[in-house]
């Protein structure tokens, strides 16, 4: 009888955002959001957000003497809660890929075809 490995290597999710994009939260407690991608996490398909989603950590006192405190950080939130967002046209949009006159694939914003990268 043969038994199978739990932990097998993640597959790496093919995502829709990158590091630096400006993001619009779709759904959530956050909904309504927009910020910029801190960090991506494509194993997991998640991403960081700068002020989106944030977590209190109360850190305890290492050393004699110091005194304890209350951290806030952001927590990954996943992709599919996320929508590109246009700082011109203040608008969300769903993207697609098109090729440039030198023939360079890149990311174009579908409601406003304003391009990505």
């Amino acid at each position: 009888m043969k038994k199978h490995r739990a932990t097998s290597t993640p597959t790496r999710y093919r995502m829709h955002v990158k590091r630096g994009d400006t993001v619009q939260v779709i759904t959530g407690k956050d909904k309504g959001k927009v910020g910029e991608v801190l960090r991506t996490f494509p194993k997991t398909s998640k991403v960081l957000v700068k002020g989106v989603n944030i977590k209190t950590k109360h850190i305890k006192p290492r050393q004699e003497g110091e005194s304890g405190r209350i951290e806030t950080v952001e927590s990954p939130i996943h992709s599919s809660n996320v929508m590109l967002y246009s700082n011109k046209e203040k608008v969300a949009s769903r993207i697609c890929y098109t090729f440039t006159p030198e023939g360079r694939k890149v990311r174009m914003l579908k409601k406003t075809g304003e391009i990505l990268d």
